[in-house]
């Protein structure tokens, strides 16, 4: 059995509007990205340092998750009960559970409860900063630095749209975040109910989270999320001008966000995509792919796909024998892959159907001397 191997560039049929600019976005900076592979689609001034208001309460939170338990307690320092603006009420000596400061930090934004996990791994706010800084820079977040836990307006306290993007995405790795920041409303400890500051959940239903912020230096930021058929797209504005603006210029950042991808059929199964020859004079054989392999495809992105396969077959051979594999590459990496298989099943011929064969053969090369 012989192998060959072919090569073929494919283009996506449907790549027309794949360069279709992004909408206009009234805010200092933005970017919007692809989850999956953190390629950036879109942005401006992505990386100026501005101020990032409550968005600092997504590192404050990674912090709590990554050293504390969900069911472990917490008492309430002092210090975080008198943190004022948006707060939960915490009381000085209160009890309460990392889960509840969690979701009070995430949901409602409560700078007292994010003020009482800080205080919780350290023993002031400077000594915390400086762990929110050693892991930001662990992350790579080379355009951010933290002064507080809970993101109110203070000098040299800042990020930038590509990290807070990151530290979203390092955030929503973690299922409790995951399914905290999808709720618009949830009870805690206390009798407490938190209400959502993300406008985007109710309306734009994609939206899966994550931060939203805000305060008179940094004015209206949020990394949002959506998700789609196969692909989560993250949009991040800092400075918008208001509440109303920011939502509107979020919601059509993740619509065309969401439509620079298509599910695409890479690999048909049952398609042709070889043939190999047969002995005795037997036709050709065809080799089909096994199962089909559909993938997200960002529009406009081209696709390698990469043919192994016998050039000849011996016999017998079955329906559905593996003969080679058909693969499809994107930018140096394998998007799918499938084996190649006999279409039908060839039997050997019997002896006197070869020695027939044999002698045709014999006679037609005779007949090429004369």
């Amino acid at each position: 059995m012989r192998r060959l191997a072919a090569v073929a560039v494919l283009a996506l049929a449907f790549a027309a509007p794949a360069h279709a600019a992004p909408p206009p976005v009234h805010a200092g900076a933005y970017l919007v990205e692809d989850a999956r592979t953190g390629e950036v689609l879109a942005s401006s001034h992505a990386h100026q340092h501005l101020a990032i208001a409550s968005l600092t309460k997504m590192m404050t939170v990674l912090l709590a998750l990554e050293r504390h338990k969900l069911s472990d307690v917490v008492t309430v320092d002092p210090r975080a009960a008198v943190v004022g603006e948006s707060t939960i009420n915490v009381r000085a000596g209160e009890r309460l559970t990392i889960r509840d400061l969690v979701k009070g930090a995430l949901i409602q934004s409560a700078n007292d409860a994010a003020a009482a996990l800080a205080l919780s791994m350290a023993p002031d706010f400077a000594s915390f900063a400086q762990l929110m800084n050693a892991k930001a820079a662990a992350l790579g977040l080379h355009d951010t630095h933290f002064v507080r836990p809970d993101g109110l307006d203070v000098p040299d306290h800042y990020s930038s749209a590509a990290d807070m993007t990151k530290l979203a995405r390092v955030l929503m790795h973690m299922r409790f975040v995951r399914e905290t920041v999808d709720e618009e409303t949830a009870t805690i400890a206390g009798g407490r109910t938190l209400h959502t500051w993300d406008d985007l959940l109710s309306l734009f239903r994609p939206t899966i989270g994550v931060k939203t912020g805000h305060t008179s230096q940094a004015g209206w930021c949020q990394v949002a999320a959506a998700r789609g058929r196969g692909v989560t797209v993250y949009a991040t504005i800092l400075g918008g001008p208001s509440r109303s603006v920011r939502n509107e210029d979020l919601e059509s950042l993740l619509v065309w966000g969401l439509a620079q991808f298509r599910v695409v059929p890479l690999i048909q199964q049952g398609r042709v995509y070889a043939t190999a020859d047969l002995p005795y004079g037997k036709r050709p054989l065809e080799l089909v792919a096994a199962k089909p392999v559909d993938a997200v495809a960002r529009l406009g992105h081209r696709f390698t796909e990469r043919v192994v396969a016998a050039t000849a077959v011996s016999l017998p051979v079955q329906e559905g024998d593996a003969v080679g594999r058909v693969e499809v590459w994107e930018r140096g990496k394998l998007r799918g892959s499938s084996d190649l298989v006999a279409s039908r099943t060839v039997n050997k011929p019997g002896v006197v159907s070869r020695l027939g064969w044999y002698a045709g053969r014999t006679l037609h090369h005779l007949g090429g001397l004369f």
